[in-house]
């Protein structure tokens, strides 16, 4: 469903700072602690989302947010604001979730301003805010249709249009885009994302269990795992160079080979190391105490031709192959572990059993603790 709670006009002004500053923030229910002392601070206009295995903890982080769950300790801050104890209604946020819940017996029109009427907005705002938001999400010639006249797509769109009428300082969306098809939810992610463009200096947290929504969609990625956030970051950053093998295999596919450095070496920068009989040349990322690693390389960025001279590569054999229409995975074996390489166009097609040379670029293999 689609709860939006109305906010003081005061406080959905967008005035002042919009970040969210969460201090050791603590959840338990009956006594069984759910998501364990968390800091996190989300920037003023900054996108992140929050993605993890089910029961992980995400959803609990944004409901507390949103004053739907009083945590047992800590504090939740919106701008300068400490808001742990205030009710949603006066948080000076807005908030979307999977089913829309749409009021049927009123027109688009009407379930916008829905909120703006809850807060007694005087009628002229409330129709400029209402032809604004639908505008924003491209439903304007909606307006006097009903929820049972719109595709899943549209729902949505009525929905985050009624959220930002309000004018909050901060947008939180939980599963927003789940219940919808593939091509609709990929046509929403642009969406959200024109949104976010047009609207600078909205703050929005973003939970998601598709790990594609949150690549293209986040400043930053927070990846949650049994209540605790064991990694954040920038997004192409964590992808790129990720914290630790959750990390690196939950957000994307990622091949992950033991391996063991020649010598330790603090600092980052390219470093070689043992890994299977061969001896490759990967990133580390520094402050590695032990010579016992992992190394982790992205499908996409094997190849079966070198692409410099300081290509490194394995001797492998092909298990099999699956041809994907743009996309073609090869599954190889490497000394008997499981390698995956995506390629995009490949002719001749290598056929099982074939031997073949895998070659990767030292920056892209990137060493992790074990």
């Amino acid at each position: 469903m689609m709860l939006m709670k109305s906010v003081d006009p005061q406080s959905s002004t967008m005035q002042g700072t919009s970040g969210i500053t969460l201090d050791s923030l603590c959840v338990a229910y009956h006594g069984h602690v759910v998501l364990k002392p968390l800091s996190l601070t989300i920037e003023p206009g900054e996108v992140l989302a929050l993605i993890g295995p089910s029961g992980s903890g995400k959803t609990t982080v944004l409901r507390t947010i949103a004053g739907f769950v009083q945590p047992v300790g800590g504090r939740i801050l919106i701008g300068d604001t400490d808001v742990t104890r205030l009710p949603p209604y006066k948080r000076g946020l807005a908030m979307v979730v999977q089913n829309y819940a749409l009021f049927p017996h009123l027109k688009v029109e009407d379930n916008v301003a829905f909120g703006l009427r809850a807060q007694k907005q005087p009628k002229a705002l409330i129709k400029e805010r209402v032809t604004h938001a639908l505008k924003t999400v491209g439903m304007s010639d909606y307006a006097t249709r009903y929820p049972h006249q719109l595709s899943g797509g549209q729902q949505q769109r009525v929905a985050i249009a009624r959220a930002i009428a309000v004018r909050p300082r901060v947008l939180l969306l939980d599963e927003p885009l789940s219940a919808l098809d593939a091509q609709i939810r990929h046509s929403m992610v642009e969406e959200i994302d024109r949104l976010h463009r047009e609207l600078p200096e909205l703050t929005i947290l973003y939970v998601t269990h598709d790990q594609t929504e949150a690549l293209t969609l986040a400043d930053k990625i927070g990846i949650m795992k049994g209540g605790s956030m064991i990694a954040h970051g920038e997004t192409h950053a964590l992808y790129q160079y990720p914290q630790n093998r959750f990390t690196a295999e939950f957000l994307g596919r990622a091949n992950i080979l033991p391996a063991t450095a020649l010598k330790l070496e603090e600092a980052p920068g390219l470093m070689d190391v043992y890994c299977g009989s061969a001896i490759v040349r990967a990133f580390n990322q520094g402050g590695h105490k032990s010579r016992n690693k992992l190394l982790c390389i992205r499908p996409q960025h094997l190849s079966l031709t070198p692409r410099s001279e300081h290509s490194n590569c394995f001797n492998a054999t092909l298990r099999s192959v699956h041809w994907q229409g743009d996309l073609t995975h090869l599954l190889c074996d490497v000394e008997g572990e499981t390698v995956r390489m995506v390629m995009t166009h490949i002719n001749p097609l290598p056929q099982s059993g074939d031997k073949l040379t895998l070659w990767f670029e030292p920056h892209d293999a990137v060493l992790i603790e074990v």
